[in-house]
């Protein structure tokens, strides 16, 4: 059995139809299930049982002989929650009980962490580093929340003996209908594009960036979805890796893959960021991707052009779910 945390989200969704497709069915979701959006993410896929979030601590000891593998994908992801308590308890408590799990029944994990965890980059994008997760300063309590349980995992003399935190950078593709503002810029900008013809970026407010040349490292679900599963087979080389495209490529670019995919002339407003963020704005973000490549994982990432022209054609127009 493999468990999936968060499988009715948007990226735990799409790692469950990637299991799929890759033949492994005996599947484990877990999740705060009964909310109806995103209950169909679940749609037409293959599993073995489903098991409420609260109750997996005590279901993983019933049935610890039967796991193969853990991905934890689930998470509080609102980037603006202002409740400590709420992202103790979500993103680093019960990380790491299933750390602890892990490590008393013997079982790989793989968990996720993110980008935000660099705060606004001035250290860089390093996964090699062990060190770095102590020196960074993540621009909000989401961030900290994850950069807080990596340097937790990496202090640990106890570890399971197969793990990675795999710091997801801008994610984009299907299965994202349910996640209102925190939805990918791509998903954001396609119901603009449909409802007004125009698409509204944030116009820069730094010397070195023209206005939508802003950059960032977009990453399609499904390559972060491959990269799941060879390392679930791959089981060896434990630590944090960074997930982006390894390419940042700025928000005119992406918009602009939105428009052609829809075969529609470029139409993009600036309009000023607000105050209350413009400060704790990134400009730059570019996963380093040499550590993934050493072990082993040669496959291409897929560009935005590729990437968006699939996601605009084969779901968000049909309004469909992979």
């Amino acid at each position: 059995m493999i468990i999936i945390t968060g499988a009715e989200g948007f990226i735990g969704s799409c790692l469950v139809a990637g299991l799929n497709a890759s033949g492994y069915h005996d599947l484990v979701l877990v999740d705060d299930f009964g909310m109806p959006e995103r209950d169909l993410n679940l749609t037409n896929k293959s599993f073995n049982t489903k098991v409420p979030r609260t109750e997996l601590a005590q279901w993983i000891d019933e049935n610890h002989r039967l796991i193969q593998f853990i991905f934890h994908i689930g998470a509080r992801t609102d980037t603006t929650e202002s409740d400590e308590a709420v992202l103790k308890e979500l993103n680093l408590d019960y990380s790491k009980m299933l750390w602890l799990k892990a490590v008393k029944w013997g079982l790989p994990l793989v968990y996720a962490s993110s980008a935000a965890t660099y705060g606004n980059g001035e250290l860089g994008y390093d996964d090699i580093d062990n060190t770095l997760p102590q020196r960074l300063m993540p621009l909000n309590l989401y961030g900290k929340s994850k950069n807080d349980f990596d340097q937790w995992a990496l202090a640990q003399e106890q570890q399971p003996y197969f793990w990675a935190g795999l710091k997801f950078f801008n994610v984009y593709g299907p299965n994202e209908y349910h996640k209102g503002r925190m939805a990918s810029v791509v998903f954001h900008a396609y119901n603009q594009l449909q409802q007004s013809g125009v698409v509204k970026l944030f116009k820069s407010h730094h010397p070195d960036y023209k206005d939508g040349g802003q950059l960032r490292d977009f990453v399609y679900v499904k390559d972060l979805v491959n990269v799941c599963i060879f390392l679930m087979e791959h089981r060896k080389n434990s630590g944090l890796y960074n997930l982006g495209s390894g390419r940042a490529r700025t928000f005119n670019d992406l918009i602009n893959a939105i428009f052609t995919a829809l075969h529609k002339p470029l139409h993009i407003e600036y309009i000023d960021t607000p105050l209350d963020i413009r400060d704790k704005y990134q400009y730059f973000t570019e996963a380093k991707m040499k550590k993934l490549r050493s072990i082993g994982y040669h496959h291409p990432f897929t560009s935005i052009e590729d990437g968006v022209m699939d996601y605009v054609t084969n779901y968000l127009v049909p309004h469909k779910r992979i």
